[in-house]
């Protein structure tokens, strides 16, 4: 049919049509042109030589890279000894005020010599330009300085309708022998004074038996945030000291002002070894109405020793230990989460549910992460977590997580063995808080390698009252 009226177009009007099929053939000949030049653009726009030099460009698929130390130092590491070169980069929109108006100017920095190392064009001709200071921790990495940036307190923003929700806490998880443990250091909003509420809570589940040993105080911000995560909450506190943490605890039992609280104490001098590169670097999801929250996993995976003395009963510690740090606005806020280890590899599972003024939980995605002994080798934000309750109790008694991505392709089979209940929420008025020891039977693949294995670990999760 179109053929048919094409002909009949070209008998009728030669002249019409040919310059009309002229007119169509230019226009697509300059369409294929100008993609084509438009691809040439993007790709010398993306060019790492334009950039300051270099070979290869690393970006955020979302936003600025978070934790950039710790990125360059797992380039280095990944090197394998071959020298690396490699300079953070930050822009900005800047603007140039003046009489005849105002200017914008785009800006870039870096630190000078890694970026006159790669060739950067523009700084190599500047001898001036030096690096300062400050600087010198990004020229010379220290695994020991990165840990310590990564796992920092941050200030409070100034959101004040969410302001009352805001906590931040350093997480402690041990597995020895019998012996499974909790702790948190948190430090809360801020009062009227000025100082902001902290509080310390160990969570000791021994044979199935489960106790609770807290205390709490009043610090200052200025000092949280200038020295955490180093913390002293009552009698109790921690210590980054290079590499490794220190906890020291003096704890009553209970909760201060609690019937019987303090009629027991629990000691403990606990030390959690961290290894550069088996971290997970620090994720932050923002929502509506200034709403955050951040999670870094500062050791996936490091050795446990030292020893707990409860009622006058000493337990050496030795095994595994877990530590994660989480901040942001937490009211209206649930998630659930559950940690393995098995043969020098750490798995964790998340997903953080905000409160709907803040986004829709159902649109914010799970993630699964397996670290080995030299790093991550998967990660995968199709996540799935099926709970199965209890008809009588509501609580749950098995928990299936499955997630694929980049490297992963693994189903989590939880059994619930025992379960800390902090009746309320974890912060503040809501659902209940459950802390749950279980079994994990993992299946699967990470990294390439097969797996079939059952191990002890932990979860979270909530449950209406």
């Amino acid at each position: 049919m179109i053929v048919t009226m094409a002909w009949k177009s070209l008998v009728a009007h030669p002249v019409r049509t040919a310059v009309l099929g002229v007119g169509f053939g230019l226009g697509v000949s300059v369409m294929a042109t100008l993609l084509g030049v438009g691809q040439v653009v993007l790709q010398q726009a993306r060019a790492p030589a334009l950039a300051g030099g270099g070979d290869l460009l690393i970006t955020g698929s979302t936003g600025a890279l978070t934790s950039a130390r710790f990125v360059l130092g797992r380039l280095q590491e990944a090197a394998a000894g071959n020298p690396v070169v490699a300079s953070p980069q930050r822009r900005a929109e800047l603007f140039l005020v003046g009489p005849g108006g105002v200017v914008p100017v785009g800006a870039r920095g870096g630190i000078p010599s890694l970026e006159s190392a790669l060739g950067d064009p523009e700084t190599s001709r500047i001898a001036s330009w030096q690096d300062s200071p400050a600087d010198a921790a990004w020229a010379s990495l220290d695994p020991a300085a990165v840990l310590r940036a990564m796992d920092r307190f941050h200030p409070i923003p100034d959101v004040p309708a969410r302001s009352a929700s805001w906590a931040e806490w350093l997480y402690f998880r041990g597995q020895s022998r019998d012996v499974q443990f909790y702790i948190t250091f948190l430090v809360g909003p801020k009062q009227p004074d000025g100082r902001r509420i902290a509080g310390v809570r160990l969570q000791l589940d021994r044979g199935g038996r489960q106790t609770t040993y807290s205390d709490s105080a009043l610090l200052s911000e200025a000092d949280v945030i200038a020295s955490a995560p180093d913390l002293t909450i009552g009698r109790s506190r921690v210590r980054l000291e290079g590499m490794r943490y220190r906890i020291t605890l003096d704890l009553p039992e209970g909760s201060r002002g609690a019937p019987g609280a303090g009629m027991s104490r629990a000691l403990a001098d606990i030390v959690v070894e961290a290894q550069p590169g088996r971290s997970v670097a620090p994720i932050v999801i923002r929502g509506a109405g200034g709403w955050l929250s951040g999670y870094v996993v500062p050791v996936m995976s490091g050795a446990l020793s030292g020893a707990l003395t409860v009622s006058g009963t000493e337990v050496m510690l030795a095994g595994t230990a877990y530590h994660d740090h989480n901040w942001g606005f937490w009211e209206g806020v649930s998630w659930r989460w559950g940690q393995v280890q098995h043969e020098g590899f750490s798995y964790v599972y998340g997903r953080v549910y905000p409160p709907p003024d803040a986004a829709d939980p159902a649109r914010v995605p799970g993630f699964l992460v397996a670290i080995g002994p030299d790093g991550p080798v998967g990660y995968g934000t199709n996540v799935t977590i099926t709970e199965t309750d209890d008809p009588e109790t509501g609580r749950p008694t098995r928990i299936v997580v499955e997630g694929r991505g980049s490297g992963v392709d693994l189903k989590m089979d939880l059994t619930v063995e025992s379960a800390i209940v902090t009746a309320g929420g974890a912060l503040a008025s809501g659902p209940d808080f459950l802390q749950l020891r279980v079994r994990y039977h993992v299946t699967g693949r990470a990294g390439g390698d097969e797996l079939d294995f059952t191990a002890p670990g932990a979860a979270e999760t909530f449950r209406g009252r």
